[in-house]
Formats: structure tokens, sequence, C-alpha cells
């Protein structure tokens, strides 16, 4: 393989390379460039050449499942207050066992309910 062919491969390989670790670094372009020391306009032209070859940079490795998110409704508990003789705040789901609410209020010094 002549030489120019050769440098050509690695030069593609390099930014395939450059491109990938970027997408997995999660920086910006510019905070990757930086730290990189690559030319920001470099960086756009190599990854447009790239895709307009249609040579996509290396598969990013997935590290588990890939996110996603649920719809989630959160549906307050009712609670009934407390209020002891002292000015403790007591709360309790209504759905309690009123005998478990008796014993609670009798223990923390108020009188049973």
């Amino acid at each position: 393989m002549p030489n120019s062919r050769r440098r050509h491969a690695d030069r593609e390989e390099f930014w395939r390379d450059t491109i990938t670790a970027w997408k997995e670094s999660g920086q910006s372009v510019r905070a990757f460039c930086a730290a990189r020391r690559v030319a920001e306009a470099t960086f756009f032209a190599r990854r447009r050449e790239l895709t307009n070859r249609g040579l996509s940079p290396r598969p990013v490795a997935t590290h588990g499942p890939s996110t996603s998110f649920a719809a989630v409704r959160v549906i307050p508990d009712p609670t009934i207050e407390i209020i002891l003789p002292g000015g403790l705040l007591v709360r309790v789901p209504v759905a309690a066992d009123p005998t478990a609410v008796s014993h609670l209020v009798a223990a923390l010094g108020g009188r049973p309910c």
C-alpha cells in the first residue's frame, strides 16, 4: 500500500476514533476540542466529511440498558394529623389501624384515643 493511502487511512481512523471519544465523553464539542487541542472547525469538517462519505464513527459502547423515562403520577396518601398536648405533631395514614394509632399516641405521652 502506498504511503499516501496509508496516511489517509490513518487520518480517517484517527477522526473516527476522535469523534467516537467525543460522543462517549458527554462534553460539548468546544470543551472536547479544547481538551484535545483540536480546532473546532477541523473537528466539524472531518465529522461532516465522514458523514458525507457514509462512514460513521465507531459505534459507541453501551454501558447497560438505554435510559428511558416512564410517566409517573404521584397520588398523595391522605393523612390524619394528631397534635399531642406537648405540641408534638403526629401524621398517620388514614388507613392506619386505629388500635396501633392509639398505642402510638399513648406511648408518645398523649392520652389514649
